[in-house]
């Protein structure tokens, strides 16, 4: 009996770490955080490229060693902090630390993100040329 419970808290507390989002629910979540509803489409495409809309998700080691974080695969080498020591300099541009891009609450995954669209654009993520820079759906069924 206590084998199902143990099992039973690893699945819930792993629901509460571990969140994917679908389309219009993150749609909704932007447009809160004033997000305008015109780039919603290439929002939801960089997120759906970068993490499949994973909140949770630490992309693998790239060659500098850095890593990617979170629902728009946020990089610990320019925008913020990793917990752990590193070999390479940190800029930490958006103030944050990495671990609070990885949360169901993505609020500083968007301010963040925010940051690196004001100073880079959308290039800024390679999922942008390939996916994301083209003729994209409009999430307007989403506030239907």
């Amino acid at each position: 009996m206590s084998i199902l419970i143990i099992i039973s808290l690893l699945i819930i507390s792993q629901n509460v770490y571990a969140r994917r989002l679908k389309r219009c629910e993150l749609a909704g979540e932007l447009y809160i955080l004033d997000v305008p509803k015109a780039e919603l489409p290439l929002w939801i495409c960089i997120a759906e490229y970068e993490s499949r809309f994973n909140t949770h998700v630490i992309g693998r080691r790239n060659d500098d060693g850095s890593s990617d974080y979170g629902l728009f695969q946020i990089s610990d080498k320019f925008w913020c902090n990793p917990a752990n020591d590193t070999e390479y300099y940190v800029f930490n541009e958006c103030n944050v630390n990495c671990t609070e891009l990885i949360t169901d609450d993505i609020t500083k995954a968007v301010i963040c993100a925010r940051t690196i669209l004001k100073q880079q654009g959308w290039s800024a993520w390679t999922v942008y040329e390939e996916f994301c820079n083209t003729t994209l759906t409009d999430a307007d069924a989403c506030f239907e």
